[in-house]
């Protein structure tokens, strides 16, 4: 026989996907050293596990994960999150973010993370401003007065490199401080020595 697990925020076609299994309903909970696998399974791991994996599913659908080939949703960091915060031993605490979970960070620690794409990041919206702004700096670039404009500037810092020039000038400005400077050494010098 077959129940369907209703998660308050699952739609019913992801209620329909997940038919669950009808435990026999225990008494009292097993002793999880001494009880048989299935009944270990059954009683500790899926009352647990097939609501976040239910709710797991429904996230991704929410985030478009089932539309897309490459998504910013990484469905191992939601069920860890979730697992952690729905933990029967956790019931009083707090909702702890995923990277507020002491073994995560511990791990981010020794194996960090490459960064996300700024692709995956973005927005739709976001992503199509970015986009236009691309093509529409590409259109006016084409133009053929944008073009001579820019040629005549690039030939313009070729002729008249200016930081060359102000270098040049600054390197004769100390050569004649420096050349000034020792000619009233030598003048003073010469001054200075008593003649006979």
């Amino acid at each position: 026989m077959e129940q369907f697990y209703s998660a308050p925020a699952a739609d019913t076609v992801v209620q329909q996907l997940l038919p669950i299994p009808e435990a026999a309903p225990f008494p009292e909970p097993p002793d999880p050293k001494t009880c048989s696998t299935q009944e270990y399974l059954e009683y500790y791991i899926f009352p647990v596990l097939l609501p976040g994996m239910a709710e797991l599913l429904h996230r991704a659908e929410k985030e478009k994960c089932f539309e897309r080939k490459r998504t910013k949703f990484i469905a191992c960091d939601f069920l860890t999150e979730w697992l952690y915060n729905k933990n029967p031993k956790r019931k009083d605490e707090s909702f702890t973010e995923f990277f507020s979970i002491p073994f995560v960070t511990d791990w981010l620690k020794d194996h960090p993370r490459p960064p996300i794409p700024l692709s995956l990041l973005l927005s739709e919206e976001a992503a199509s401003i970015v986009i236009q702004s691309f093509w529409r700096g590409y259109r006016v670039r084409c133009d053929s007065e944008v073009q001579e404009l820019r040629q005549w500037q690039k030939q313009l810092r070729e002729n008249k490199n200016i930081i060359k020039k102000v270098k040049e000038f600054w390197t004769k400005q100390e050569a004649k401080v420096g050349s000034k400077l020792e000619d009233s050494e030598e003048h003073t010098q010469n001054h200075s020595t008593p003649q006979f």
